[in-house]
């Protein structure tokens, strides 16, 4: 067989039949048959010759062929073992550069990591109902790559680049921003993709913020930032101290942040000093513990 034209809806629907393999909407499995998108996301990536990249659901393959032709070696984690196969057995066979994890991403990428080492940058067409936990599992685990280039649905998108004070600023907005300068690059129709999907995605760029938090305080903003949010119309007061106990007004105050104000209006700086203190003060300081009365 010869290389796959992944600009062909029906070269690709002839692949997966001649295959066996029917596609799940569970996990998202929409192909970016819009070749000059595919190369755009590659460029903005702009992988490093000899580099690791990681791809977060290759699908058939073909901006895992852009990334090899770059000369980057590629980890790419695929969930369906019947496309894994055909990667395998046909697109990508020969390729020395080129590893395929099989399973969900969730569960295989610590692994990966130990057998494989970090990425320098990672790719991925994102599921759009795990793509929040796919970028939620690296902010929290401590994965941070040089940059990375997702795509997601856009009001996804408008969650990860949200403002204060706006409806889309959430607790997600806070924990990613903290970590990572998420940049939008703009849409993607639903025509760039077979089948279309129902929604429109968005392009974003994460590039790791210097002096990010990691360890026990990157585990305390996680923990400052829901329980800010727990109730949007509650104010701070109220959600700090259900969270933490009253001893949490002080540090508040200490920290220049209004009780009487909302989280969504709360800049981001402020949920990140909150949770410096909070670790600072130490596990005596008369705090609530996670998951406490």
């Amino acid at each position: 067989m010869g290389p796959l034209n992944h600009d062909s809806s029906a070269e690709i629907r002839t692949v997966l039949e001649r295959r066996g393999i029917g596609l799940k909407k569970r996990w998202g499995q929409n192909f970016l048959v819009n070749r000059g998108a595919r190369e755009r996301l590659v460029s903005l990536l702009d992988p490093r010759p000899g580099g690791l990249a990681w791809e977060i659901g290759p699908g058939l393959g073909a901006m895992t062929g852009l990334l090899l032709a770059r000369g980057a070696r590629v980890v790419a984690f695929e969930v369906d073992h019947g496309i894994a196969r055909f990667l395998r057995e046909e697109e990508l066979a020969g390729f020395s550069g080129f590893t395929l994890v099989e399973g969900d991403f969730m569960r295989t990428w610590r692994v990966a990591l130990d057998r494989h080492g970090p990425p320098e940058v990672v790719l991925g067409n994102l599921p759009y109902r795990s793509a929040s936990l796919m970028i939620a599992e690296m902010v929290t685990g401590g994965l941070r790559p040089g940059r990375s280039v997702f795509t997601v649905q856009r009001e996804l998108a408008e969650r990860l680049t949200a403002a204060p004070g706006t409806k889309n600023f959430s607790s997600f907005s806070v924990l990613c921003g903290s970590c990572f300068r998420i940049v939008g690059r703009g849409d993607l129709q639903p025509g760039s993709f077979w089948p279309a999907p129902e929604v429109v995605s968005s392009v974003v760029e994460l590039l790791p913020r210097e002096g990010a938090p990691s360890g026990p305080e990157l585990e305390m903003l996680s923990r400052v930032t829901r329980a800010l949010f727990a109730a949007r119309r509650k104010t701070i007061r109220n959600n700090a101290v259900a969270a933490f106990g009253p001893e949490v007004l002080t540090v508040l105050a200490r920290q220049g942040i209004d009780p009487s104000g909302r989280a969504e209006d709360l800049a981001p700086q402020y949920f990140l000093g909150l949770a410096r203190a909070l670790t600072a003060a130490g596990p005596n300081a008369g705090f609530k513990p996670a998951g406490g009365p």
